[in-house]
């Protein structure tokens, strides 16, 4: 089944207002702005945009929110993830996939599943779907990892058509891009591997820096896709330095902090995260003016 999530998703942050609450009108900005510099599609209720500690009205209101400001029409992704099965498949059932082009769901956290387990998890999510499901494996964050095999065996359900990679290794990469099923949908989940990844057969990225450089890093995707690895691997190395930065204090708090430096939102997150320090702010600016991000 294709469907049209190649390229460049931004992974929407969610903005706060000082007293925690959605800021919509930052949401509002942040929309406008990657859909008119180069993003392929939006992806709401990631691990950007906070869904550990957004609740399900919040996820529901931004959600709607998304689909009426998407002036531009873009594809969008919506997060259903967890770690418990059957709490996720009662809320698929509540939502309003109108207007959404795929579910992405996380691998389950904290409960250490067997490949097994995993296997039966996303069945059941698929098998609830209305709409088709994109695994995501993040093994850095919830410690079991979608295993390559368990990968390939999900991949012949059919309404399970991709897989947002973070498990930062190129080797797997190039295992999945050799075995995976023709038009099943291989995204990146690493921003510093997305260049190197597309050579090998991967269709684009689910992006925390396309929140604060859409623009850069669509030119950077798309020139990899139309074969040009040249201009692509330049604008790659561009990002390294800058791409290791936001991940010092926890994603999202260095991608929130760029967006407040760029005047785009404000740098709020929920606890237990805490706002990007000081000293991480000037180490971006620093990245950024390097780079010839920020004049």
């Amino acid at each position: 089944m294709a469907i049209p999530v190649t390229g460049v998703g931004a992974a929407l942050i969610t903005p706060f207002n000082e007293d925690l609450s959605i800021d919509f009108d930052g949401l509002k900005r942040l929309i406008d702005f990657v859909s008119e510099n180069g993003t392929d599609y939006l992806v709401v209720n990631g691990t950007t945009g906070e869904s550990a500690t957004t609740t399900t009205a919040e996820k529901d209101a931004l959600l709607k929110f998304t689909k009426e400001n998407n002036t531009k029409n873009l594809p969008i992704v919506y997060g259903i993830g967890g770690n418990n099965t059957m709490e996720i498949v009662e809320r698929i059932k509540a939502t309003d996939f109108s207007g959404v082009t795929a579910i992405l769901s996380v691998c389950p956290y904290y409960n250490k599943p067997s490949q097994e387990g995993l296997k039966a998890h996303f069945t059941a999510i698929a098998d609830a779907s209305p709409i088709p499901v994109i695994l995501y494996n993040v093994p850095g964050r919830t410690v079991t990892a979608i295993g390559l095999p368990t990968i390939l065996e999900l991949s012949k359900h059919p309404n399970i058509v991709g897989l947002k990679d973070a498990s930062s290794s190129i080797e797997q990469a190039m295992e999945l891009a050799k075995k995976v099923p023709a038009g099943f949908i291989l995204l990146s989940g690493d921003d510093n591997l997305v260049t190197p990844q597309i050579s090998i057969g991967y269709q684009g990225v689910i992006s925390v820096i396309a929140n604060g450089f859409p623009r850069e890093f669509a030119d950077m995707t798309h020139a990899a896709m139309n074969g040009d690895f040249k201009t692509a691997a330049a604008l790659q190395y561009r990002f390294l330095d800058f791409d290791n930065l936001l991940y010092v204090e926890s994603n999202p708090v260095g991608i929130k902090k760029v967006c407040e430096i760029r005047g785009l939102t404000n740098g709020r997150v929920r606890l237990p995260l805490v706002e990007g320090s000081p000293e991480l702010g000037q180490k971006l600016i620093r990245a950024m003016q390097k780079e010839g991000f920020l004049d």
